[in-house]
Parts: C-alpha cells; sequence; structure tokens
C-alpha cells in the first residue's frame, strides 16, 4: 500500500485528494483520468460552439508532394554510398502516396468554404488525429479557409506531435485510444478515410461496426478516398463472398478518387440528413 504525502507535522493537513497528484497520477486513480478525458473535451467543445465535425482519417507517414521529394532526392545523393533499396523504395512509395496530402487538404479546406457559404461556421468543424501526415494535412485545409479546426492528439512513442495547423482552442492531447476513438466519432457527421496502417484500419473498421450492428444509426457521408490503395490493401468483395458481410454493407461507404466527386458525396448526405 502506497502512503499518499504523509505529513511530518501532524498540525498541518493533507492533501486533498484532486490536489494529490501522486494519487491521480497512480493506478487507483485511472477511471478518474479515464473520466477527465471524456469531460473536459466536452466542456470545451460547447465553450467553442462545435456541435458536430467532418473527421479526417490516414497515415501519419504521408509527407506533402515537396517533403516526399526532397526525401527521395537526398537518398538519391548520397555521397559516396550506394543508396539503401529498401530506404529508395518507401522513399519512392512516398512520392507516389504524397498526392493523398494535397488532396486531403483540398478537400477539407472545400468543405471549410462551403459550411462557411452557408453561414455555419461552427457546424461540420474539420477535426483529424493532431499529428502529421493526412491529419496534418486536413487541419491545414481547414486554415486555408479560414476555418478552425480540431486536433485530437495522442501521446505515443514516435511519430505523433501536434501539428501546427489545429486551432489552439480546440487541441487537445489524449491518453488512452478510446476515449480518444469517442470524440472522434461522437460529433462526426462525415468522414474521409485516407490511405492508412493500423490505426487508420483500426478507427474505420470500428466504425463501421457500430453503423452494421445500428449501434450508431446516424446518416453519415464516409469517404474511402484513394481506389488504387484501397482496393490492393483491401478485398472487401471477399467479405461478401465468404458470407462474413452482407452485399448491403459495402453500402456503408464510397470509395472515391478524385476531390471533387469526394466533396459533392459528402456534401450531398450532410444536406439530406444534417441541414
Amino acid at each position: 500500500m502506497t502512503d499518499y504525502n504523509l505529513k511530518n507535522d501532524s498540525n498541518q493537513f493533507a492533501d486533498k485528494a484532486y490536489d494529490n497528484a501522486e494519487f491521480l497520477n497512480g493506478k487507483g486513480a485511472r477511471s478518474i483520468r479515464v473520466l477527465c478525458e471524456l469531460e473536459e473535451p466536452k466542456v470545451r467543445f460547447e465553450s467553442q460552439n462545435v456541435t458536430d465535425t467532418v473527421v479526417f482519417f490516414g497515415s501519419a507517414r504521408i509527407l506533402s508532394p515537396k517533403d516526399a521529394q526532397n526525401q527521395l532526392e537526398k537518398i538519391q545523393k548520397q555521397k559516396g554510398a550506394i543508396p539503401d533499396p529498401h530506404a529508395l523504395s518507401q522513399a519512392a512509395h512516398m512520392v507516389k502516396l504524397s498526392h493523398y496530402y494535397e488532396d486531403a487538404a483540398s478537400i477539407a479546406e472545400a468543405m471549410s468554404l462551403w459550411t462557411k457559404s452557408l453561414g455555419k461556421s461552427d457546424r461540420f468543424v474539420i477535426c483529424s488525429g493532431g499529428g502529421p501526415g493526412i491529419m496534418e494535412a486536413a487541419n491545414l485545409g481547414a486554415k486555408r479557409a479560414g476555418c478552425r479546426s480540431i486536433g485530437l492528439n495522442i501521446s505515443i512513442p514516435f511519430e505523433q506531435q501536434p501539428n501546427p495547423h489545429i486551432s489552439p482552442e480546440l487541441s487537445f492531447n489524449f491518453h488512452y485510444f478510446f476515449v480518444r476513438k469517442f470524440w472522434f466519432l461522437h460529433m462526426a457527421k462525415g468522414l474521409f478515410v485516407f490511405p492508412g496502417g493500423f490505426g487508420t484500419l483500426d478507427e474505420f473498421f470500428e466504425l463501421l461496426t457500430l453503423l452494421q450492428t445500428q449501434k450508431s444509426n446516424r446518416k453519415m457521408s464516409i469517404v474511402l478516398y484513394g481506389k488504387e490503395y484501397w482496393n490492393d490493401v483491401i478485398n472487401f468483395d471477399a467479405f461478401v463472398k465468404w458470407g462474413t458481410i452482407n452485399r448491403e454493407d459495402l453500402d456503408l461507404f464510397k470509395i472515391c478518387d478524385d476531390v471533387d466527386t469526394a466533396v459533392e458525396y459528402a456534401k450531398e448526405i450532410l444536406i439530406e440528413n444534417h441541414l
């Protein structure tokens, strides 16, 4: 058993529990910390009049076209050494993926400008995971449009640092993945899913499961962006072939490959169901 903040002087008051940092950061207060990550964002969203969001998922590793090209050239120009074939291949793939960065920024900008044109700048606020890559691109797009955007960051050992385009008053930092995912989905009315890895798949499939099982009956615009990538990574038709999902489950999302189609589809769903 841990003795928290014992005082040498019996006339001194012990710390109140809510002022006891040692207790609050220990195992016994885990449920309190979870509750804080649920309640503090709620208070802040209410104070900022944020009622709903359009969320962007995607890889933290995807670079802007300029940065991806610079990285490739740096590897190609290494002096006195033959470039590592694996590093060269990875850098080439990053160049190929980099157009998704600009597409994400363009979609976020277009969606933000649309809400501004409606006089509803507090609606459908762009929300990302707050880090680099596609997340950064989404926040950048909203910033280009002169709109606020949300960053739901997470403390992990690598890749994840807050990007500079998040609105400071809407920048969050989570410890618990499941609470962060709650805030991704709780206010979401639209979703754009860009190429990504395990984290992106985890977030996307959890949302699909909630909709498929009708744990959420909300009508959402869900765009899976990038046909080449997603058709290579996931064989959705195989789920139907093997009978593990129904054919109509594939109607929960739309695969798009260009900015205009993605934006128009999202706007159509949002107008029909949420305006």
